[in-house]
């Protein structure tokens, strides 16, 4: 979504203070230079605190005085937390999951097919929208809140899934051949038959069970935003904060939601992005993340959520909380807000803490907020709606996240799919080679001279002969062990490995296991080797992985055979040492990369940079810098070049400007071709062509 500025703000919750301080707080806002607050998406028992009557006195009281400070205001639908008379009224609300029924107290609890939900949700967000639709400075509406279907699997959703499967399965009988369910007498003979899914030992309908929950998030969606259509103006946006893959923090593409076919009901993709901080801030999750939500509606997003202090060990370092700032917005972002603006001093979050610590003094959190806002006021209209043009793709896909999740990679059984696509994207971003995503519904993958597929475990048969073609046609595909294994009810194909795919990739296998003891070795340093690299590549392997000549394979090994590929890297192991580890094809026009394993280091990131730059994708190395100094590029409103320089560590870095004379927009200096830039710990530096 384009805006005339960058948006950067929080969110603002009256309902939460302990006591009156709304006009102090948004004089607060306006003195950082902040333009844009976030309200109302989690307070439905304060706006309808009985059923039928309205409370909008903390909406009045937020609204006017931001219109006296001069910020704009995003409203979020209420519907994410139910109140107390809801659940009352409606006992089986609370959404039965595979785990039981629900019990009332945390947030997202409710069964958001459930009929007297909907209907409630529909009457408070009419009745809010009723109420706030003539206010000028709302420029925009939030639905919803994470939304998610919340594991919802009671009795009335199972009937809902059974038409669902009876509507894409005509014939019973191909769906039980589809699903493999003659296994265990799990044949289902009659619709009426169908058992609660939950008890099925099927994972290909286990599978299919998830992906109808994430239809019903796309359909509850759609349904809000067809309510907010009614009201909104046209210049007014809607949006959703879609979250991500988590650990102990934003880490991966979404397994509970298809992004991809949900935000086609918004007009500006939106996002809620936490990462770690401190000496753990690399900006690898900044990244990764950023570039799925801007792949939702292929352009500019929102960070509707980022931290300013948040959990307790992500507490900025001096300079951090700029360098976040900047790196979301040379990701492609427009605006930057946090959650949220003042600490809470009770319940589940007390300790996720805002902009503002309890004590609702001004602190370094606040200063360094204010000094983002004093420079965006400044040269924000150098950066706002940042173009970007890469080379690079990286296929998504909810069906093979699902897939190995139900078939977890190695020994302790993780959920692989998101930690092999941060495998690579993350050698990627550390190498500053910038890549978008694309998601595995897209039809045409050609803008895009190097596609990279991780882990694509489920596949169609008409997926994988597209990315055959697309390398028979110039393009150039780097994919991973677990690849074109099952169709895309995650029923294994029954014929040469992997599937389709093993003609283009020059390779077959019919063996697996996990790795024990196993290291990768260039395939020029097997014993009686005589081919595989060119000498060119063996001499910059030479130099470049002296410390890490043979790094251990980890999660999963194919025991790969080459037909037409050539060996890049081998096992170093008594038995498996026949085998190939990385394979390069030529096929057609194009060609091919494939890793039979993963592992880390410096002869892992050189052989997918050697294959980039002999496919003239990437230039070579000497012109960029690496990790912890990340450039990133795009074209402004203006029509020109802008080149971000982060340093993600406390130590100074230089690096040699090598693009057109420029200005450095934060300090108004002259850089000319050549120039070195210095930049201190956790800083950033702007170059604008001239």
């Amino acid at each position: 979504m384009k805006t005339d500025h960058l948006i950067f703000g929080a969110a603002y919750y009256s309902e939460y203070l302990p006591y009156d301080r709304i006009e102090q707080d948004m004089a607060m806002m306006e003195k950082a230079g902040m333009n844009t607050i976030r309200i109302a998406e989690s307070t439905w028992s304060t706006l309808e605190p009985f059923e039928g009557v309205f409370d909008f006195t903390h909406i009045d009281r937020m609204l006017d005085a931001a219109a006296r400070h001069h910020l704009s205001v995003i409203i979020g639908t209420p519907t994410y937390a139910i109140p107390t008379w809801l659940m009352k009224k409606y006992p089986d609300i609370l959404a039965v999951t595979h785990d039981g029924p629900g019990l009332y107290g945390h947030r997202q609890n409710m069964d958001i097919t459930h009929a007297g939900y909907l209907t409630h949700a529909e009457h408070m967000i009419r009745a809010l929208m009723e109420y706030i639709r003539d206010v000028p400075h709302i420029i925009g509406f939030q639905l919803d809140n994470e939304t998610r279907s919340y594991d919802t699997a009671g009795p009335k959703v199972q009937e809902m899934f059974v038409e669902y499967l009876k509507d894409r399965f005509p014939d019973i009988n191909e769906f039980n051949h589809t699903f493999g369910l003659d296994y265990w007498s799990n044949r289902v003979n009659r619709w009426e038959d169908f058992p609660d899914v939950r008890g099925t030992i099927n994972q290909s309908l286990d599978a299919e069970f998830k992906r109808f929950q994430r239809l019903l998030v796309t359909l509850f969606l759609n349904w809000q935003a067809q309510i907010i259509s009614e009201y909104k103006r046209d210049d007014q946006f809607i949006t959703h904060n879609f979250d991500f893959g988590w650990t102990s923090h934003s880490y991966g593409y979404q397994p509970e939601v298809n992004q991809y076919e949900t935000a086609k009901c918004m007009t500006a993709a939106g996002c809620d992005i936490y990462h770690p901080s401190q000496d753990n801030l690399t900006g690898a999750e900044i990244t990764f993340c950023g570039n799925i939500s801007r792949s939702l509606k292929k352009s500019n997003y929102l960070v509707l959520e980022t931290q300013a202090q948040g959990n307790i060990e992500w507490l900025p370092y001096p300079g951090q909380l700029r360098l976040q700032a900047y790196s979301h917005i040379a990701n492609g972002a427009n605006s930057v807000m946090y959650w949220h603006w003042s600490s809470i001093h009770n319940a589940i979050e007390s300790y996720w803490k805002g902009v503002l610590s309890h004590d609702f003094s001004e602190n370094d959190t606040y200063w360094e907020a204010a000094a983002i806002g004093i420079e965006w006021k400044l040269i924000g209209n150098h950066l706002v709606n940042l173009k970007k043009q890469n080379k690079v793709a990286v296929m998504l896909d909810n069906a093979s996240l699902t897939g190995l999740k139900e078939f977890p990679l190695g020994t302790e059984k993780t959920h692989a799919y998101n930690k092999v696509a941060r495998w690579l994207c993350d050698a990627l971003f550390r190498n500053n080679i910038e890549y978008d995503m694309i998601s595995s519904a897209d039809e045409d993958f050609t803008a895009y001279p190097c596609l990279i597929v991780p882990a694509l475990y489920s596949a169609s048969e008409a997926l994988l002969e597209r990315l055959c073609e697309y390398v028979k046609n110039g393009g150039h595909l780097i994919t991973t062990f677990r690849s074109g294994f099952t169709d895309e009810y995650l029923k294994i194909y029954a014929d040469t490995q992997p599937h389709i795919l093993h003609e283009c990739l020059g390779i077959r296998y019919d063996k697996f296991t996990y790795p024990v003891d196993v290291r990768v070795i260039p395939a020029s340093e097997a014993p009686g080797a005589t081919g595989g690299h060119t000498q060119a590549a063996k001499d910059r392997t030479v130099d470049r992985c002296q410390s890490d000549r043979a790094p251990a394979a980890i999660e999963w090994m194919d025991l790969v055979t080459c037909t037409t590929a050539t060996p890049l890297a081998v096992y170093q192991h008594p038995v498996w040492n026949r085998y190939t580890a990385v394979a390069k094809n030529q096929y057609g026009s194009g060609s091919t990369l494939y890793f039979s394993t993963m592992f880390e280091g410096s002869y892992f990131e050189h052989l997918l940079l050697d294959y980039l730059e002999e496919t003239g994708v990437c230039g070579d190395e000497t012109t960029r810098p690496h990790f912890p100094l990340i450039l990133k590029r795009g074209t402004n409103d203006l029509g020109k070049n802008v080149y971000y320089y982060l340093n993600y560590s406390a130590i100074n870095q230089t690096v040699r400007y090598p693009y057109g004379n420029g200005v450095e927009l934060l300090g108004g200096k002259l850089i000319n071709t050549e120039d070195i830039l210095e930049l201190g710990p956790w800083d950033v530096k702007i170059v604008e062509d001239i």
